[in-house]
């Protein structure tokens, strides 16, 4: 009999995180209630600390996989390689250093399945917090998101954090141009908000990594998330007043709420059809990279 195919699809792009992938992968096991899944974890080279410990949990977890990447080295690498490989029509991309929260994962997955093309593990909405980190990442941070939110009217808080979930229609349709870092998290959030996709947010809070070292270079990769954010605040002027993504997080019961931040699945108006009246409701609405430029 042939394998039910997975309702979601989790990349852990990894790098010598023998020390931390116990506990995430238990994480997910215990937290994240969706099935059926599969974890991709994607490895660069075979010394990589983190494959004998996958190899001693994948008797008491059959749906964790490794997976390598055949890119190129590096972290957006292994997510677009990641991407490819997964099957479900949702993947999220999570850390596998501990600070991404399983247990939000689920309702996630809620929104995406009730319409939205990229769904934000958001630390700056109501509800939200962020633990530990560079005092200088964390303002830059935050600025990005909340300016993106409030003057470009896109649809989540927290346009640059990398616990994402997208859809594969969105990773079918546009084409990847991050080359390093982490960038590419906010160029899918930006390109789905100038195609006009639904974008919504789950509240989260991140914690900075408690083992191993973190790979992020904020001033190497600065130029690249300026030209992201850039990106986005062109598509709200070039769509103009009529573009605001108005979006409400996603309760755990999965019921909708009221007000932006307030409880519910987000509502969005198309950038991409600007001065129209039409809004779509998430909680009604029904990649590797592949696809048109956009």
């Amino acid at each position: 009999m042939a394998a039910t195919a997975p309702r979601l699809s989790i990349v852990l792009p990894v790098y010598n995180e023998g020390e931390n992938i116990t506990a995430v992968l238990l994480g997910i096991d215990g937290q994240v209630r969706t099935r059926p899944i599969e974890v991709l974890v994607v490895y660069d080279f075979e010394e990589d600390n983190t494959l004998p410990v996958l190899h001693r949990l994948q008797a008491t977890l059959p749906y964790v996989r490794p997976h390598r990447n055949r890119l190129g080295r590096g972290v957006i690498n292994a997510i677009k390689a990641g991407f490819g490989a997964a099957t479900a029509p949702f993947v999220l991309v999570m850390m596998a250093d501990g600070s991404d929260e399983p247990e939000v994962v689920d309702r996630m997955l809620t929104a995406a399945e009730r319409g939205a093309d990229v769904v934000a593990g958001s630390r700056y909405m109501r509800g939200g917090g962020q633990i530990g980190g560079p005092p200088l990442k964390r303002t830059l941070s935050r600025a990005a998101g909340l300016s993106l939110h409030h003057l470009a009217g896109v649809g989540t808080h927290d346009s640059t954090s990398n616990f994402k979930l997208y859809s594969r229609r969105l990773l079918d349709q546009v084409v990847i141009q991050s080359q390093g870092g982490f960038e590419l998290a906010l160029e899918l959030t930006m390109k789905a908000y100038r195609l006009g996709m639904p974008i919504a947010e789950v509240p989260t809070t991140w914690r900075d990594r408690t083992a191993g070292t973190s790979r992020f270079k904020l001033w190497q990769w600065m130029p690249r998330y300026l030209r992201w954010y850039g990106y986005g605040m062109r598509a709200r002027l070039s769509a103009g007043r009529g573009s605001r993504q108005l979006v409400r997080d996603v309760r755990p019961d999965g019921q909708a709420g009221g007000g932006p931040g307030g409880g519910g699945v987000a509502d969005v108006k198309h950038p991409a059809r600007a001065g129209e009246d039409e809004v779509i409701d998430q909680s009604t609405a029904a990649g590797n990279g592949l696809g048109t430029d956009t």
